[in-house]
């Protein structure tokens, strides 16, 4: 609006302008005096302040890493998605967390898709944050190295962790405590698969005729048998063996 009115000879006024939001414009409303008018006067308390390129180039490096660095770091260290990475840093607990349980060893995308999940979730049951959470890091690179390295199955994880969140109880104790142990056996496994194949004839028909959908059917239904302890691609596998798939 300044613009138009000095390009075309115009004056700006010293004035209060209100808006009206039907008709997307503002109005005068009242003149602005002058300072004087306002009894405005220097201060003879305050003192300059004079910021030289020394204060400045101090007060940058006393800076602590700030969200918008820690976002592209995140993304070029840890390989994670620009999504996720923005979730991380929005807390810098959170942030803290994410690279404390890393430095333990753990895979980034996997704490990430973690602490986004079951964590996340539990946080909100208990209306808290990350400043607050009661599972180390440690124990979360517990859990994700104990189904990297096939000790349990992922879904008996989210069990453990719910176990394990807030108990003076660690992972391996839990693990340990209740037999979660995943079966690993081949031939206990294969076992257990003929045994879910022989009690379902209709579905086995299904595949056999090229339904291959039903055969997550029979997964599911292994793996209900096993409480979630089976390797679900292992018992896939056995599957397609017994199958002749």
């Amino acid at each position: 609006r300044q613009i138009h009115l000095l390009e075309n000879g115009g004056d700006v006024q010293r004035e209060t302008r209100l808006y009206d939001s039907d008709r997307n414009e503002t109005r005068a409303m009242r003149s602005k005096e002058l300072s004087d008018d306002y009894r405005y006067f220097p201060d003879p308390d305050l003192l300059p302040v004079r910021i030289t390129d020394e204060l400045v180039d101090r007060i940058r490096t006393q800076l602590p890493e700030l969200p918008r660095q820690k976002f592209e770091r995140f993304i070029a260290e840890y390989e994670i998605a620009k999504p996720t990475a923005a979730r991380l840093v929005q807390e810098n607990a959170a942030a803290a967390y994410f690279e404390s349980t890393v430095g333990c060893g753990a895979e980034p995308r996997l704490v990430a898709n973690w602490m986004l999940g079951d964590i996340a979730a539990e946080l909100n049951r208990s209306n808290s944050d990350f400043n607050e959470i009661n599972f180390p890091p440690e124990q979360l690179a517990t859990l994700i190295e104990r189904i990297a390295d096939k000790t349990i199955s992922s879904k008996i994880a989210k069990d453990v962790f719910t176990k394990a969140y807030g108990s003076d109880q660690g992972v391996d104790a839990i693990i340990e405590a209740e037999g979660l142990f995943q079966i690993s056996d081949t031939d206990e496994l294969q076992s257990i698969v003929e045994d879910i194949l022989t009690a379902n004839p209709e579905q086995v028909a299904q595949i056999k005729d090229g339904k291959m959908k039903v055969l997550g059917y029979l997964v599911g239904q292994t793996m209900r048998q096993t409480q979630g302890k089976a390797d679900p691609q292992q018992v896939n596998q056995i599957l397609k063996d017994l199958l002749s798939l």
